[in-house]
């Protein structure tokens, strides 16, 4: 126990010298892997994992490099789970759970619309320690968006404050759900509890462009079905920075390190969150 708080006060120090030094490092890698390629991937540059709409192209893979040299030289100890590393190695996605910080990387978040040439891409980058997320980055290189959340200092786009605010009375929610291909059977009949009324619910696009719109205040909650840390780690300190709260199904906060009753939603305030998590447990 010595041992790891030592290493969250030596975090917690990193963080207030060098957090800027992260999203540099983010942005350069985006500059030199990501942007250059948007729009000019050929065809060979893309291909497919676990089907049509599971893609990795070669801004993915040099991207995910870049982060992964930069960021353990930033902090020395470091480690990373990256999406591609881990598609490569499974049992790299262990060190989410082990006492090293741990950088969780998807170097592009949002690959389906990167490869049509859509603008809703990003890159998210999270540093955590023993499960618990302390810092997050989501940076949006085409819209010009970098949103930073560091645990108990709040969070920021672009350098402004953000809070996600309560939503409107006496409208229906808006919820931003899992694709169908993403999901089991059982998951399909849970998320019909926000497909009632009272809810208004489509399908989501990049997942960490959508909990940067929960935290702004223009989505009111997020509910997904699939676990990897990478696709949620920063959302979700990005969220509760901003005001919001997250829970699983059964009502307890969803967890990096994984065994979470899904379906479970990230929302802007915690009666919210607490509203939607009621409806999937329902529609379950």
């Amino acid at each position: 126990m010595i041992e790891t708080q030592e290493i969250k006060e030596s975090i917690d120090d990193f963080l207030a010298r060098q957090a800027a030094d992260v999203e540099r490092v983010i942005r350069a890698a985006a500059t030199a892997e990501i942007t250059p390629r948007f729009r000019q991937l050929a065809e060979d540059e893309v291909v497919q994992k676990s089907g049509p709409h599971d893609l990795v192209t070669v801004a993915d893979r040099l991207a995910e490099e870049f982060l992964t040299r930069e960021l353990t030289a930033l902090l020395p100890g470091s480690v990373v789970v990256g999406e591609e590393a881990v598609h490569a190695d499974p049992s790299t996605y262990e060190a989410i759970a082990e006492g090293a910080p741990v950088w969780i990387v998807d170097p592009v978040d949002g690959t389906r619309q990167f490869v049509r040439g859509d603008a809703g891409f990003c890159t998210l980058v999270a540093l955590a320690l023993d499960g618990v997320v302390l810092a997050s980055w989501t940076y949006a290189p085409a819209l010009d968006q970098c949103a930073v959340a560091v645990r108990g200092r709040g969070a920021t786009l672009n350098g402004t404050p953000l809070r996600a605010g309560t939503p409107e009375p006496g409208h229906p929610l808006t919820v931003a759900t899992s694709h169908p291909d993403f999901t089991t059977d059982d998951q399909k009949h849970a998320l019909l509890g926000v497909f009632t009324d009272g809810f208004a619910a489509r399908p989501c696009g990049s997942a960490g462009l959508e909990y940067l719109a929960v935290a702004r205040g223009e989505l009111d909650a997020v509910a997904f079905t699939w676990e990897l840390a990478w696709d949620h780690a920063a959302g979700l300190l990005l969220v509760e920075e901003a005001g919001g709260a997250h829970l699983t199904r059964e009502g307890v906060p969803f967890a990096i390190t994984g065994g979470n009753a899904l379906p479970f939603t990230a929302a802007r305030d915690a009666a919210t969150a607490r509203r939607v998590a009621d409806a999937l447990a329902a529609g379950a």
